[in-house]
């Protein structure tokens, strides 16, 4: 064998192993296929994709939730009715209020009532949404405790509750069609504080 035909081959054989990694390698004298179908880099680009779609998806889903709060004065203990939106979404209120504070409060998820917090000593108020009705904007006013409370529906019901004094807030959902979903805070004898978390409406409850 002529040696430069030998040298010559064998830098022919490396450029096909340099070449583009969309092609089979083969020895010298074959013919190259496609193998784009079978090579580990596109397999791995695929599969990156593929992750990729997925982590998006989450992405959006998170990001149909948010928070306001807290609204109030220090103290009191902690409560937080994260479990209870399990049950569907706020279908009624009940609203304990005195000449100057809101007292305490509960919430019905669903058909089920969520367990009451705050005092005992005022006026009981109690409202039932409509079905398929959402509380998309909370207000109020508080000044070392919750003062006042008004819960504005998207059928456009206005809830006031309490007395008009105080630090006012207003809290609405950070993203669209969204609803308040349920609510925190802290409460003693009254309710010191108040947080509020939205997210989509349960469509499995749209009966609720």
């Amino acid at each position: 064998m002529n040696p430069k035909t030998s040298t010559s081959t064998r830098k022919a054989s490396l450029v096909f192993r340099r070449g583009d990694w969309g092609m089979a390698v083969g020895n010298p004298g074959t013919d190259l296929q496609c193998g784009s179908l079978h090579s580990p880099r596109m397999l791995t680009v695929a599969l990156l994709a593929l992750l990729c779609a997925s982590v998006s998806a989450t992405s959006i889903q998170i990001r149909s939730s948010s928070y306001n709060g807290e609204y109030g004065g220090g103290g009191g203990q902690r409560f937080s009715h994260s479990g209870n939106q399990m049950d569907g979404p706020i279908t009624a209120l009940r609203i304990r209020v005195n000449r100057y504070y809101i007292v305490g409060l509960q919430v019905r998820y669903g058909k089920v009532w969520s367990d009451y917090v705050g005092g005992s000593q005022g006026d009981l108020e109690e409202i039932f949404l409509h079905p398929g009705e959402s509380v998309i904007q909370v207000s109020g006013k508080y000044k070392y405790y919750l003062r006042k409370l008004v819960f504005i529906t998207d059928k456009g019901r206005y809830l006031p509750f309490g007395k008009d004094t105080g630090t006012s807030f207003n809290a609405v959902p950070l993203y669209p069609n969204t609803v308040l979903r349920f609510i925190s805070g802290r409460s003693g004898s009254l309710i010191n504080a108040i947080g509020l978390h939205w997210d989509v409406y349960p469509s499995e409850c749209s009966s609720c």
